[in-house]
């Protein structure tokens, strides 16, 4: 069996919009640009044509991979979790060594958005909380050297 993907509602969410916008929208519109550019005769020289059927191939793929991972999807619901251990969909507020306050959710990769605090689970940061408590310090390799991390709380929302 295909190894499940997890993600929040939200995530699930944007792929099926996503999915639906490249059917419904996204597709038709590469068709009917083919088919005009088939009217202008000669394809061998027709850049229009080939932009087109570079676009369509390219969204073929894309709803391929969309219709993979939607069915895939382990949806995860975080507010059904409670407790002082860190987990998929957890929101963990950090204190670095600087003693300022870093709050990340921890999502699923098409989720993440480290400018908005969610990250990836398969981040080094979050590979590094997982499975930690309330209270444990937590040390992080980063390309620009080690960073520590005291887990300050541990919310499920």
């Amino acid at each position: 069996m295909s190894e499940r993907i997890p993600m929040l509602l939200t995530g699930f969410e944007a792929l099926k919009e996503e999915l639906q916008r490249l059917k419904g929208v996204e597709r038709p519109a590469v068709v009917r640009a083919i088919e005009e550019a088939r009217a202008h005769g000669d394809l061998s020289e027709n850049a229009e044509y080939h932009a087109a059927k570079e676009r369509q191939g390219m969204i073929e793929a894309r709803v391929m991979e969309l219709e993979d991972r939607l069915a895939r999807a382990e949806v995860i619901d975080p507010s059904r979790f409670d407790g002082d251990k860190v987990m998929f969909g957890a929101t963990v507020t950090l204190i670095d060594e600087d003693d300022r306050e870093i709050v990340y959710q921890i999502v699923g990769v098409e989720e993440s958005d480290v400018k908005a605090g969610r990250i990836s689970y398969n981040s080094p940061l979050a590979r590094a909380l997982i499975g930690r408590r309330l209270g444990d310090e937590v040390e992080v390799v980063t390309p620009s050297g080690e960073k520590y991390y005291e887990i300050a709380r541990i919310e499920f929302v």
